[in-house]
């Protein structure tokens, strides 16, 4: 059985599809992009601030779902350009403690909204 989770901590779905859902022990949250719920308004710039808000909306997912970042096992990282990898790296840290999730990053054609970066994952509640 699934159960979507929902919160207007992180931006609204701007599709078909749940911000996350919740499948037995597992949480599947969808690929965030740095949007600002307060705004509604894709964060532009550095990537550093876009990375930010992007982990800013995981953490307010895994929150409504009764997680924290230390309960995320996997995630997949898409960026517009591997050039900002170390960047994303680097921030990416202040979020994941050890032992740090499962990761993938690949470099993609284009994102939503003309974003640099959307981060999905996998979260457990065991």
């Amino acid at each position: 059985m699934k159960h979507a989770i929902t919160t207007n901590a992180a931006p609204a779905a701007i599709g078909p599809y749940s911000q996350a859902v919740k499948s037995g022990e597992l949480l599947f949250f969808s690929g965030q992009i740095p949007i600002d719920p307060a705004s509604g308004e894709l964060v532009t710039g550095s990537i550093t601030a876009q990375a930010e808000q992007v982990l800013d909306n995981v953490s307010a997912l895994l929150a409504a779902a009764g997680l924290t970042c230390a309960n995320v096992v996997k995630t997949t990282i898409y960026l517009t350009d591997l050039g900002d990898f170390a960047t994303v790296n680097d921030i990416y840290a202040r979020y994941f403690s050890a032992p740090a999730p499962a990761r993938a990053c690949v470099q993609v054609a284009a994102l939503p909204k003309g974003c640099a970066i959307e981060i999905e994952g996998i979260a457990s509640y065991a």
